[in-house]
């Protein structure tokens, strides 16, 4: 098991918000009727209704944060379109279409691949099971991939090949999460030449190489303890200051305020029955003129 990392005397640092431009859909076809990971019970009831007003929480406070919200039209038979990170993946004004696992995803990547285009984003489709920013995170110059449930290794390649830049592989061991972004968040959107991101993940999530490369490459990093892991208290969105997490994950919220963050709370519970949290909900659009 893991644990929290000790309270120390850190002074905490000051944050800067900045404004983002992120992709939503609307749940209106939210349901759990198959399994494709742990946390889906078809047996279980699902409240559509309660999906969609937990939604339009987080849509609103990303509104009212300032930040810049897109829609995509939900496609009916396509319930997990909720989960628009796994739709690409986005920088520079190119998007990285994905190419999903299980076919009862599979229809979802033409409809994003249609609306980047129609955005305006130079799209590009890939030849490797990926599956966007579900499992490709950017850190600072660098692309921290996943593996291990959803995208495969050969993934890891295509996506350095499509940006140009350094992807650093992490193997996911725990089939709970499944994908890197309920594992590991980036709290630093955007950060000066030459400095370390800070980020925050559960160490448990990751095999023994991918705990050695994380503590090198990130020694300053929040190590989240097991109990917030397990209520999706990794699958966050940050800004740089405003950090939105899950209402359950209470040993993260103090860590953050810790560090100098701003923790908010938004409680995503009805989607969490589909393996969606905050993070899977919302896909970063990153311009030419963002980092």
């Amino acid at each position: 098991m893991s644990t929290p990392e000790m309270t120390t005397d850190r002074p905490a640092a000051q944050r800067t918000a900045h404004r983002r431009r992120y992709l939503m859909c609307r749940p209106e076809h939210f349901t759990v009727s198959y399994t494709i990971n742990p946390w889906m019970e078809p047996a279980r009831p699902t409240d559509t209704a309660r999906a969609l007003a937990q939604w339009q929480t987080l849509y609103d406070l990303y509104r009212e944060l300032g930040h810049e919200v897109e829609l995509i039209e939900p496609l009916a038979g396509y319930p997990d379109m909720v989960y628009t990170a796994n739709g690409g993946f986005v920088i520079d004004g190119r998007a990285y279409v994905p190419k999903f696992r299980f076919v009862e995803r599979a229809g979802e990547a033409p409809a994003f691949a249609e609306w980047f285009r129609a955005a305006g984003f130079d799209t590009v489709e890939p030849h490797e099971v990926n599956e966007g920013e579900g499992d490709f995170l950017l850190a600072g110059d660098t692309i921290l991939a996943g593996s291990g449930f959803r995208s495969t290794d050969h993934s890891h390649r295509e996506v350095g090949e499509v940006f140009g830049r350094e992807v650093v592989s992490l193997k996911l061991v725990d089939p709970r999460f499944y994908h890197l972004d309920t594992a590991l968040t980036v709290l630093d959107p955007v950060v000066a030449p030459g400095k370390t991101p800070g980020i925050a993940y559960l160490p448990g999530a990751f095999d023994a190489a991918g705990r050695a490369i994380l503590e090198e490459r990130f020694p300053d990093a929040i190590r989240v303890a097991d109990a917030d892991g397990a209520v999706f208290g990794l699958n966050s969105a940050s800004d740089g200051y405003n950090v939105i997490i899950s209402p359950r994950a209470t040993g993260f919220e103090a860590q953050l305020r810790e560090r100098g963050y701003n923790p908010i709370m938004i409680d995503l519970s009805e989607l969490l029955l589909g393996g969606g949290g905050i993070k899977c909900c919302t896909l970063e659009l990153r311009g030419t003129e963002q980092a």
